[in-house]
């Protein structure tokens, strides 16, 4: 009797358990009227904390910029004119190799697009990344981090480079976790 009983209890449970998955993973979708994706190039760890925020709010899916060769502390020195971020820096036509997972973003109608402000622009895997991918009718909305720069310029320059896109406010988020997902929000409404 007790191993029916067991029986019976642990088949209700999968069941209930089975119900509230279902729910939890189509309820944002149905709330937001699309399914959002944040898609972001860190390598410190700050912007990977502001998109993991955004993405938590949002119930949002999350995507990392992830480079095939990673990024040590001496390449990330701007005050060295050899360092492999400067020398990528310098040449506007430098796309370095992306690694990870690839992406499919045909189910995705909004993309929050995350970056460091390097030389006042988005990292070159940033364009890397969106010359991969058919960005046509996706909206995308950049956010970044910095430690001196607006997102001004580099949202700017994107625009510029990729007009098919269609472009969201962007915004600095140097105010970290705690405004990016209010304003994340915000860029839903």
């Amino acid at each position: 009797m007790k191993y029916l009983f067991g029986l019976l209890m642990g088949v209700l449970c999968m069941s209930c358990s089975s119900n509230a998955q279902k729910q939890s993973a189509t309820a944002p979708e149905e709330e937001a009227g699309s399914k959002v994706l944040v898609a972001y190039f860190s390598c410190t760890g700050t912007t990977q904390k502001v998109a993991e925020a955004i993405a938590d709010t949002l119930a949002a899916d999350l995507y990392q910029i992830t480079p095939a060769v990673a990024y040590t502390p001496e390449d990330l020195d701007w005050t060295n004119d050899q360092s492999r971020s400067s020398v990528e820096m310098g040449a506007e036509d430098c796309r370095p190799e992306l690694a990870g997972d690839s992406l499919s973003i045909e189910g995705y109608d909004l993309i929050f697009l995350g970056y460091p402000i390097w030389w006042n622009l988005a990292p070159r895997a940033v364009n890397t990344f969106l010359e991969s991918y058919d960005f046509t009718g996706k909206k995308v909305i950049p956010f970044a981090t910095s430690g001196s720069s607006s997102i001004t310029n580099s949202a700017e320059q994107l625009k510029n480079l990729y007009p098919d896109i269609v472009w969201g406010e962007g915004k600095l988020l140097n105010g970290g976790t705690e405004e990016a997902g209010p304003w994340a929000e915000e860029c839903l409404e």
